[in-house]
């Protein structure tokens, strides 16, 4: 499995990272069957995992925690926080009462003294961003976390991020976790260039646009009612005109695969690494069967031309979904577009 460097960070991580997000109730409830999947991929050359504390409310972790053992010292760890992880108000978001609390969790659940990177879920508009870089540069200097990042932070707060951390004297963001894939374009206009200016690591998530890009699902067949289609519908909804296109979009993909002989779902994972700004693409495995079907695409790379006629079907930097952007600011909210009074 080919290397890289993380950012600027000197951390060698495979170009391939073991995302643990169907390790669980969110996906496989086969804890052994997940373990053997995780030694799997680390026997095959991966050394990057990436987990979040809300994966399955926490079972993720403690699966990777319980597949590492004796272990541990050879993989790059990551996980998350920020995202709710109970009914309480105060146990969620980028607080550093809440970072220095789940922390502890995490370290708990991942039965780890630190962990290698350690990511901010989704911004927090409710933080100001110097009080959680402080937290999260407190767990560094205590030796719990080696390098901090974000995920799906949008190009201007990636900015301020990293101008709060130069004035400020804090740590520093070192790696930016966005949704990038074929039908997932946006993060090309801003959030790669500006991670690639500030020599930030970039590890895509869902390069197989949550299932759309393995053929899962096609035009004629009917939508499945479990798994992410059934928790995210609008990224799903075959009624809505931009799943229709996707539809569409699948189909014509699926060809220009066969031209170019390769799986669509190996032809999706090259494109999200054929980016120079990008250091690794995250798998997400449910199965060992997915696992090894990915790995048998990890020596794939693309032309040119069939890089140009994939532009062709998707113009470089938009987004086929919008709900595939991951975040919306706060600024769009209907709240923030009108003013005060009772809606008529």
């Amino acid at each position: 499995m080919e290397r890289t460097t993380l950012g600027r960070t000197g951390i060698q991580v495979s170009r391939y990272c073991l995302g643990a997000m169907m390790f669980g109730a969110w996906g496989n409830t086969d804890h052994d069957d997940c373990i053997r999947i995780i030694h799997h991929a680390l026997d095959q050359g991966i050394n990057f995992i990436d987990t979040a504390d809300v994966y399955s409310a926490g079972e993720s972790e403690e699966i990777v925690g319980k597949a590492l053992k004796g272990r541990r010292d050879d993989v790059v760890l990551a996980t998350k926080f920020v995202a709710p992880m109970g009914d309480d108000t105060n146990r969620r978001g980028a607080s550093p009462r809440w970072i220095k609390q789940e922390i502890e969790n995490s370290l708990r659940r991942l039965d780890t003294d630190y962990i290698d990177l350690y990511q901010a879920h989704r911004p927090d508009p409710s933080v100001d961003l110097d009080d959680t870089l402080a937290a999260l540069s407190d767990l560094v200097h205590e030796g719990k976390v080696r390098v901090i990042g974000s995920s799906t932070y949008p190009a201007e707060l990636i900015v301020e991020a990293q101008w709060v951390a130069e004035r400020r004297n804090r740590e520093r963001f070192r790696c930016e976790q966005p949704p990038y894939s074929i039908f997932a374009r946006g993060v090309e206009t801003a959030v790669l260039p500006t991670c690639k200016k500030y020599g930030m690591g970039v590890i895509p998530w869902s390069p197989l646009a949550g299932g759309w890009l393995t053929g899962k699902y096609r035009r004629g067949e009917a939508l499945p009612t479990s798994g992410r289609a059934s928790r995210v519908p609008d990224r799903f909804d075959y009624d809505r005109p931009e799943n229709q296109r996707k539809l569409d979009l699948v189909e014509e993909l699926m060809k220009l695969a066969a031209d170019a002989g390769v799986s669509l779902t190996h032809l999706a994972h090259a494109f999200v690494l054929e980016h120079p700004a990008v250091t690794a693409a995250i798998i997400g495995p449910r199965t060992m069967e997915q696992l090894t079907d990915v790995l048998a695409g990890a020596d794939v790379r693309l032309a040119h031309d069939v890089l140009d006629r994939i532009d062709s079907l998707v113009p470089p930097g938009t987004n086929i979904n919008a709900a595939d952007a991951g975040y919306e600011p706060p600024s769009l909210s209907r709240g923030a577009r009108r003013r005060s009074r009772p809606p008529s």
